[in-house]
């Protein structure tokens, strides 16, 4: 079972920036696609940013573009979330994933399919 270890988030004021980190360890990420996904109190999770398997494909929500960037490093098996100017909206807690053989927005749009998640990283926005 994959295993996945999120961290970075905290509490920033609005307009603050955060860098979200996601371990996959023991897991080779080359020729997977990868995928933020967000959870606020009261609502479902939702996709917020994923990258196809060669990263020639982003995806990010609508309310999250020009703010947020998705990238990683394959070699240290992780997936970083760059979120700038920060607004009280993105305020929920932080999950990472994998998947293959599908888009980034297709992955962005199914979050329903994923079984196995990690702990998450909590971002709050307020202030």
């Amino acid at each position: 079972q994959v295993r996945f270890v999120e961290s970075g988030g905290g509490s920033v004021q609005p307009g603050g920036s955060l860098r979200l980190s996601c371990v996959v360890p023991e897991f080779t990420l080359e020729n997977f696609a990868v995928g933020w996904f967000r959870q606020a109190p009261g609502k479902e999770r939702e996709g917020v940013s994923c990258s196809s398997d060669d990263d020639s494909t982003t995806f990010y929500k609508d309310s999250v573009k020009g703010r947020f960037t998705i990238s990683r490093d394959n070699a240290k098996s992780t997936v970083y979330l760059q979120m700038n100017n920060l607004q009280p909206e993105d305020t929920a807690t932080y999950y990472c994933a994998v998947a293959n053989h599908i888009t980034p927005q297709a992955m962005c749009a199914s979050p329903r399919a994923f079984i196995s998640w990690g702990q998450g990283t909590l971002v709050t926005v307020s202030s």
